[in-house]
């Protein structure tokens, strides 16, 4: 039985579709294989956009053994087998782990010394950002790249490759059809066209759609990106527009999106774009974060759609937001003030401690006075803006 997934796959970078990125000459990944200096990576994107190929690709072009496990079932014992196998050897093998976010602390923790000796390569795949679930160790001995889904253009060559190759005809329809309806992912592809040529050689939209009768979700139009729905569903709520928002959250949703990374999207909007003007938008979206953690769908949706809306419909501010980045741009760019005496650990004579008090006195605290944080008086914001004033007006 034919595999056209298998027999299509590239084994050159030269072969591959899509990923000009990454795989141009003058790309500094391209650069990087070429000179077989290809450093620990982690590769994420969406299915079927050249993860796994790519990590054959370079086990190829350096000679190496290529291990490829998946990080559902891996066990440590595989790791440190591999390792021992090649310890003091001028062989190094790539090891490919799949689904990578998935990798325990303690699977993790394995990895760091044989990373840094470079005993192996070290290539994971994900179809999310693994950043958000790598230890800080990981993350500093190794470099990321993201794939991208692909483009109408490139699958469109992808047909055309396998058409050199197996006689087939298809209309102009019924390419619109393939190309659209398998969202940017070359083996959803591969594998529709393979079944629809079993079934006859001149296929027709009849046909494909008798076999996928729906599109697949997200990916080929940069309307439809994963990137661009979670953006426009965050405006849409920064800009008070509950429908809209939602009506985003539901594309995202349908498309298959992680609610995990839903859900922490929200938990930024929370702090940047509400903040003080209602702090319990923070601990909502928190707790909605923790909550489709461990719930999944399709139940999530609805703990989803309640933070949604309670943020949408929250007074917005974005003092803290431009707090911190005025007081880090000063940081940056201005040297550092030195710490007047009364202020140094430990606390010495001089200091006046605030709760002998009643709980505010009037001292310095810094050298020179800064300004950073104004409040913009919104919601809860204006109370603690009149906090503030009542304390000091009361101690003065």
């Amino acid at each position: 039985m034919t595999n056209f997934a298998k027999i299509f796959r590239p084994k050159t970078i030269e072969e591959v579709v899509g990923q000009k990125h990454l795989v141009s000459k003058e790309s500094a990944f391209y650069k990087l294989l070429e000179q077989g200096n290809i450093p620990h990576s982690f590769f994420f994107g969406p299915p079927g956009c050249g993860k796994t190929t790519m990590a054959k690709i370079i086990a190829n072009k350096l000679d190496a053994p290529f291990y490829e496990l998946d990080a559902t079932s891996l066990k440590v014992e595989q790791f440190r087998k591999i390792f021992s196998q090649y310890k003091g050897s001028l062989i190094k093998p790539v090891i490919f782990v799949d689904e990578v976010h998935r990798l325990s602390k303690t699977q993790q923790e394995v990895l760091l010394i044989p990373m840094e000796e470079n005993i192996a390569i070290v290539i994971g795949a994900s179809t999310e950002n693994p950043y958000f679930t790598l230890t800080a160790g990981i993350r500093s001995r190794s470099m990321l790249f993201e794939f991208k889904p692909l483009s109408f253009e490139d699958l469109e060559e992808l047909i055309e490759k396998v058409q050199k190759e197996i006689k087939f005809s298809i209309d102009h329809d019924a390419k619109k059809y393939l190309i659209t309806s398998s969202a940017g992912d070359s083996r959803a592809l591969l594998n529709l066209l393979e079944f629809a040529i079993k079934i006859d050689k001149n296929i027709t939209v009849d046909t494909l759609k008798s076999l996928r009768p729906t599109m697949l979700k997200d990916g080929v139009s940069s309307d439809d990106s994963h990137y661009n729905l979670a953006s426009a569903m965050i405006k849409s709520i920064r800009g008070s527009d509950v429908d809209a928002a939602l009506y985003y959250l539901a594309r995202l949703i349908d498309g298959g999106e992680s609610p995990d990374f839903i859900a922490r999207r929200l938990v930024i909007l929370a702090s940047e774009d509400i903040g003080n003007a209602n702090p319990n938008a923070l601990n909502l979206a928190v707790s909605t974060m923790s909550a489709v953690s461990k719930i999944g769908y399709p139940e999530c949706r609805i703990i989803l759609s309640q933070c949604l809306i309670y943020l949408a419909s929250s007074p917005k501010s974005n003092s803290a937001y431009r707090a911190i980045n005025d007081a880090l741009k000063y940081v940056k760019e201005e040297q550092p003030l030195p710490f007047l005496d009364h202020l140094k650990s430990p606390s010495p004579q001089g200091y006046l401690y605030p709760h002998d008090f009643g709980g505010w006195v009037k001292q310095k605290y810094l050298k020179k006075p800064l300004k950073f944080y104004t409040s913009n008086q919104i919601g809860f914001e204006k109370t603690l803006h009149e906090w503030r004033k009542k304390i000091k007006q009361t101690k003065e």
